[in-house]
């Protein structure tokens, strides 16, 4: 059987389909007849381009020609799982969470993103399909060119409208699809060894190509991941988990739209600002930018109604939330397809990251709070 959620005449049809009515066995399924049954519409052709570069999943532009033109769009992005079998299999849990998010998260929240036109998926979580509103015009943003301060200012903006409006929803701890559920001891220290294995699987493979210092860095980190996710279990929110640049969608008036929720968790909210703001921004622009970029957040918060959180627990919270940034770019290299676009991505957000981590001190911080 396979959970189903679809937009058609307007509404939002939620059920149970068969399995083979609605998942697609790669781009050659998005037809003209899969569209049509999908929209209850009369579509006359399609036409479906690849876009975009994930790590873990495929996405298609599919632009449609319809027998009556009418009200629906023109266009659509198609999200897929991967082509590598292996690859579906690693991360079937964070097709699940994506699935999951558009289906019964998204419209409790403030953050803006596409319209899911529908979302299916099979009972192992190995076949998917997302059918998304197009955004064009506007544009993915580059992870390893970075991005504007005011590129920047609008992403933490957007992201206080995930984290504001359920701050510390007790609901969260419930959330079964989240790809880390808040944290017990035990959970802690089986992610501080999945952190090591990461970390030393990237060196291994890409260390060579990274500075003394940075790889140092990025030795040690593993030795705090315990102890960093008890910290705080009184401050939580839906994290998306991988905020960057490249999961971000910005309009030609400058205005952002979030994709990409396969790696929701619930912990710290600050650590999906440290993740984007070391990531995103060089180092030197991050120094000159960050208190600006965190203040901004923190009074997007207080607007979503977040109350007794201050800006100085904010910024402490922001450098605490900077081992996020390696944890999850090793992550990633380790369970995704192997890309040169990839590895060049990783090593320039950890060589950002590792820089962010020692000039804020973050290791001590960590220290200092669990002592």
């Amino acid at each position: 059987m396979l959970s189903v959620d679809r937009v058609g005449g307007g509404q939002v049809l939620r059920g149970t389909r068969l399995l083979e009515e609605f998942l697609v066995d790669g781009p050659n399924g998005l037809t003209a007849e899969w569209l049509g049954r999908v929209l209850a519409a009369d579509v006359a052709s399609v036409s479906v381009t690849p876009v975009g570069t994930g790590q873990t999943g495929s996405s298609y532009r599919v632009e449609v020609a319809y027998a009556r033109p009418g009200e629906l769009p023109v266009t659509f992005v198609a999200k897929l799982p991967a082509e590598d079998p292996s690859v579906r299999e690693r991360v079937a849990y964070g097709y699940r969470a994506e699935v999951d998010f558009y289906k019964t998260v998204a419209p409790t929240l403030a953050v803006p993103l596409p319209t899911c036109y529908l979302s299916a998926i099979s009972a192992d979580g190995q076949s998917f399909v997302l059918l998304l509103a197009d955004l064009a015009p506007a544009v993915q943003g580059d992870q390893l060119a970075g991005c504007t301060l005011d590129a920047a200012q609008a992403a933490v903006v957007a992201l206080a409208g995930l984290h504001g409006p359920r701050w510390c929803d007790p609901a969260w701890t419930d959330l079964a699809s989240t790809v880390m559920p808040r944290t017990d001891p035990q959970s802690a220290a089986s992610m501080a060894d999945l952190a090591r294995m990461a970390a030393d699987m990237f060196l291994e493979r890409l260390g060579d190509r990274m500075t003394d210092i940075n790889r140092e860095t990025l030795q040690v980190f593993p030795n705090a991941v315990a102890r960093w996710l008890m910290l705080h279990p009184d401050r939580y929110a839906l994290l998306h988990g991988d905020y960057r640049l490249d999961n971000l969608m910005f309009s030609p008036n400058g205005s952002v739209t979030v994709v990409d929720w396969q790696t929701i968790s619930v912990g710290l909210p600050a650590r999906d600002l440290a993740y984007f703001v070391s990531t995103s921004l060089s180092p030197k622009d991050r120094l000159a930018h960050e208190r600006d970029l965190v203040a901004a957040y923190h009074g997007a918060l207080l607007q979503h109604g977040v109350t007794d959180y201050s800006s100085d627990e904010c910024w402490r919270d922001y450098r605490l939330g900077m081992l996020h940034s390696p944890l999850i770019a090793t992550l990633g290299a380790a369970f995704s397809t192997t890309t040169e676009r990839g590895d060049a991505m990783m090593l320039v957000m950890l060589d950002r990251a590792c820089t962010a981590i020692r000039e804020l001190d973050t290791l001590a911080l960590i220290d200092e709070e669990s002592s």
